[in-house]
C-alpha cells in the first residue's frame, strides 16, 4: 500500500518555501536590481552559488551548522530550542537557501526590465519607497513574480542532495518524496517508485503548463 505522507510532506515543504522566499526575495531582489553598491557582485555571487554547488556540499555543510556542537547549532538549542538537523524546520531552511536563486533571480530581471521612469513618476505624485515598490513596481512584475514561485516550488518539490543530508529518511518528519523513490528503487519496489515519480511528474507538468498558458496570454493581449 502506497504511503501518502512523503507526498503530502513534500508539498507542505514547497509552499511553505515559496512563501517565505517570496517575502524575502522582493526586497532583496528590488535592492539588487537598483543598487550601485560594490558589493553587489559579492551578494549575486552568493545568492546563485546554490545554482553550481553541488547539493550533497551545501547540504553537509547545513548539517554540520545545525549540529547541536557547532556554534549555531548551540545557539539555536539553548536560546530557541530549536533542533535543526534531522528535522522538518531544518529542511524549510536548507529548501530556502537551496532555492534562493530560483526566486531571486526572474524577480531581479522583473525590476531590472522597469524604466526608471516609473518610479520617478511615482515619487513626483509624493508616493513613499515603500508604496512606490508595492503599488506601482511589484503589479508591473506579475510575471517574473509567477515565474519565481513557479520555479521555486517546483524546485523544492525535486530536491533530494540536501534534504538528504539534512533530514536524513525519517518516516513523517522529513521523507519527502524524493527519498522515498530512493527507497522503494533502492528495495526493488518499483511499482511504489513508478507512483511517486508519476505523481511528482504530472504536478510539476501541471504546474509548469498552467503558467506557460497564462504566459501566452498575456502575450496575446499584450500585442
Amino acid at each position: 500500500m502506497l504511503d501518502w505522507s512523503p507526498i503530502i510532506l513534500t508539498l507542505q515543504l514547497a509552499l511553505i518555501t515559496t512563501v517565505i522566499l517570496l517575502v524575502i526575495s522582493i526586497p532583496l531582489a528590488y535592492w539588487m536590481a537598483n543598487t550601485k553598491s560594490r558589493i553587489k557582485s559579492i551578494i549575486e555571487a552568493i545568492v546563485s552559488l546554490p545554482l553550481v554547488l553541488p547539493p550533497t556540499v551545501l547540504g553537509f555543510y547545513l548539517l554540520i551548522a545545525f549540529s547541536p556542537e557547532s556554534a549555531i547549532g548551540s545557539f539555536l538549542n539553548d536560546v530557541f530550542g530549536l533542533k535543526l538537523a534531522f528535522s522538518f524546520s531544518g529542511l524549510v531552511i536548507g529548501s530556502i537557501i537551496y532555492s534562493l536563486p530560483f526566486m531571486v533571480q526572474p524577480l531581479q530581471a522583473g525590476f531590472s526590465s522597469l524604466p526608471s521612469s516609473l518610479s520617478e513618476a511615482s515619487f513626483v505624485l509624493g508616493k513613499s519607497k515603500y508604496q512606490t515598490i508595492t503599488k506601482v513596481l511589484i503589479p508591473n512584475i506579475k510575471k517574473s513574480i509567477l515565474t519565481g514561485i513557479v520555479l521555486t516550488f517546483a524546485h523544492t518539490v525535486g530536491e533530494f542532495g540536501v534534504v538528504l543530508m539534512i533530514g536524513g529518511n525519517i518516516p513523517n518528519q522529513t521523507k519527502v518524496v524524493s527519498i522515498a523513490i530512493y527507497d522503494e528503487v533502492e528495495s526493488l519496489n518499483y511499482s511504489n517508485a513508478h507512483v511517486y515519480s508519476g505523481i511528482l511528474l504530472a504536478v510539476t507538468f501541471a504546474i509548469l503548463l498552467l503558467v506557460y498558458i497564462n504566459n501566452n496570454r498575456s502575450n496575446k493581449f499584450s500585442r
